[in-house]
């Protein structure tokens, strides 16, 4: 489809969006989606590497497993390293009525 798009209608598509979003937002725009696409690539960096290390065989055994570790409060983060939005999960523990 942007093979058949001619220079001017290029331009004009252009100009249409710098109106649309004023010159001054498109950076930001820009920058956050570049942000976006460094996030989604680390993501996927990380998720090959829980697949190659869950694939791996490990032939040690345990004697004694560690303890279960005590519940603690839970987070919910917008992006990987995004505190300023992190809030904290309030879980409820369903109760059953006899």
């Amino acid at each position: 489809m942007i093979g058949n798009l001619k220079p001017l209608e290029i331009i004009l598509i252009i100009a249409v969006i710098l109106l649309l979003f004023g010159a001054k937002k498109l950076p930001d725009m820009a920058r956050s989606l570049g942000k976006s696409a460094r996030i989604l690539k680390s993501e996927a960096k990380a998720m090959k590497k829980d697949d190659a290390a869950a694939a791996t065989p490990t032939t040690e055994t345990v004697a004694d497993p560690a303890p279960p570790q005590p519940a603690t409060a839970r987070t919910i983060q917008a992006a990987p390293g995004d505190v300023t939005s992190s809030r904290p999960v309030n879980e409820t523990k369903p109760t059953t009525q006899a």
